[in-house]
C-alpha cells in the first residue's frame, strides 16, 4: 500500500492504518529501536507507542514522508525509554558508545538541549548531504540507526578498523563544521 493511502486511512481514523502501517514500516521501525534498546518487551511497546503517537500526530499533521515520520517517532520514544534508565538496568547496548562518541562533537552537558533546537539539526543536515555516500551512510547507520559498527562494515563490505576509522574522521569533520557554524 502506499504511504499516501495510509496516511488518508489515518485521516479518515480508520483502525486499518495501524495493520497497514506495521506491515510495511513494522521491521524498519522494529529496527532503529532494537539498536537503542536491549530489552524484546520494551522493544515491542516502543514500537507500539510509536503507531499510537503517529495515530494523534495524523489529523494535525499530514506527513508527505511516512517512513521517516515514523522512523523519527520510533526512535525519539527508543531513547525516551532508554533515557528513563529501562535500558541501562538490563544492560545497556549501543547507546552509551555512542553518546561517548558523539560527545567527542557535542558537550556532553548540552547534548540533549543542543541537539533538539532546529538550528543544530539543519546545520548537521548540511554536514551529511557534503560527506561524499558512503561515509553519509556509515555516519547514518551509527548515529541514526544507532547499528554497531561490525554490523556497519558487513553491510557496506568493509573492515570493522574502517568504519571506525571512517567515523572518527566524520565526528572530526562535524566538530569542525560545527565550530565553524558557531554552534560549538
Amino acid at each position: 500500500m502506499e504511504d499516501q493511502s495510509i496516511v488518508d486511512l489515518y485521516w479518515r481514523r480508520d483502525p486499518d492504518s495501524i495493520r497497514r502501517t506495521d506491515e510495511k514500516y513494522g521491521n524498519y521501525c522494529r529496527t532503529i529501536v532494537r539498536n537503542i534498546l536491549p530489552d524484546g518487551r520494551d522493544q515491542e511497546e516502543c514500537v507500539n507507542d510509536t503507531w499510537m503517537k503517529a495515530w494523534n500526530a495524523m489529523p494535525d499533521q499530514r506527513p508527505s514522508l511516512l517512513g521517516p515520520f515514523l522512523g523519527k517517532i520510533a526512535r525519539n520514544l527508543a531513547f525516551n525509554r532508554w533515557r528513563a534508565g529501562h535500558a541501562e538496568k538490563r544492560g545497556g547496548g549501543e547507546l552509551p558508545l555512542i553518546l561517548e562518541e558523539l560527545a567527542e562533537c557535542i558537550s556532553p552537558d548540552d547534548t540533549s538541549r543542543t541537539v533538539e533546537t532546529a538550528e543544530l539539526e539543519e546545520a548537521v543536515n548540511r554536514f551529511l548531504r557534503a560527506l561524499p555516500e558512503r561515509d553519509c551512510n556509515v555516519f547514518l547507520r551509527r548515529f541514526w540507526f544507532s547499528e554497531p559498527a561490525a554490523d556497519i562494515a558487513r553491510r557496506y563490505g568493509m573492515k570493522e578498523a574502517t568504519v571506525r576509522t571512517s567515523l572518527f574522521r566524520s565526528r572530526a569533520k562535524l566538530r569542525n563544521f560545527l565550530e565553524k557554524e558557531d554552534l560549538l
